[in-house]
């Protein structure tokens, strides 16, 4: 299975569906899918409701492997059922979507013009659930606001740090840098990242491979020569605040670089469309994002 996963994350045509909002981003895309904060009372019923919106998505007909190469999923996702099965075994079994999950725990502080990752003490015994429920890979995501140095390489580390213990328990992770897009020093930060990735990933050992998501740079085609490392798996990129139609200009704009995106898969779904309009709508944002992801 994971030769398979492994084969099709490298070499398929297609998209990550990033469907791994956490505790503080759940009620946003409840309410951008038009559930009011009003509807529910308490985490229980937020994430029951969450979980809905995510199983209407990902029982689709418009979800499949044949457009979507992967799926990040929450860790209360990855415990919750669909259809009656582990929501990463129904991914990969039923719909041909290579599973990942969220390991983070959000975002610390700003400091030095980031923020790194909150600590993780039970990252262990989490990569150990996930490789048990069937997962692939995971993903954890620091944010870069401004082009300071020591702040990037704080961020760098930490991830490769965190990166190293997840292949050694057997999963792929994707490491997620991201850049504010509305950082006053954004080239500037994206240069500062890329050096720092390079020198990073020359360190790994030849026989391992990780995968990065990228804010979708303001120099096109940046990360070529990451795109074309053999210890990098894909590159993908997240969305970041730009709408669907923006995101996909500049996505084309990055050869060999495919999409990772959330807000913007889900732009225009909402829990009031009969099955028939929210089908049509995903896919017609499953269309554009897969188009964008194959330049």
């Amino acid at each position: 299975m994971k030769t398979e996963q492994r084969e099709k994350m490298a070499n398929g045509r297609g998209f990550i569906a990033a469907l791994d909002q956490s505790g503080g981003s759940t009620p946003k895309a409840l309410r951008l899918y038009g559930v009011p904060e009003d509807a529910y009372s308490g985490d229980d019923e937020m994430f029951d409701l969450i979980h809905q919106m995510r199983t209407r998505i990902i029982t689709s007909p418009a979800f499949t492997g044949a457009r979507i190469l992967g799926a990040i999923l929450f860790e209360q996702t990855m415990d919750r059922d669909i259809e009656g099965r582990g929501s990463a075994d129904f991914l990969w079994s039923v719909k041909n979507v290579v599973p990942f999950l969220k390991v983070d725990k959000g975002l610390a502080d700003e400091a030095d013009g980031v923020q790194v990752m909150k600590p993780m003490p039970d990252l262990d015994a989490l990569l150990e659930r996930a490789i048990d429920k069937g997962v692939f890979g995971t993903k954890m995501r620091s944010v870069i606001k401004t082009a300071d140095p020591v702040g990037v390489h704080a961020v760098v580390d930490q991830q490769f740090d965190i990166g190293r213990r997840i292949l050694d328990a057997g999963l792929v992770p994707i490491i997620e840098p991201e850049v504010d897009i509305h950082s006053p020093s954004k080239q500037g930060a994206e240069d500062l990242l890329h050096e720092a990735l390079n020198s990073a990933i020359d360190a790994l050992p030849d026989d391992q491979q990780i995968m990065l998501k990228l804010t979708l740079p303001s120099t096109p085609d940046l990360y070529a020569d990451l795109v074309a490392n053999p210890k990098v798996l894909r590159v993908v990129t997240l969305s970041g605040g730009y709408s669907r139609a923006e995101a996909d200009r500049l996505l084309r704009e990055n050869h060999g670089v495919v999409a990772s995106f959330s807000r913007a898969l889900t732009e225009g779904l909402t829990a009031q469309q009969t099955d028939e309009q929210f089908n049509a709508m995903l896919d017609e944002s499953i269309q554009s994002i897969y188009d964008a992801s194959l330049t």
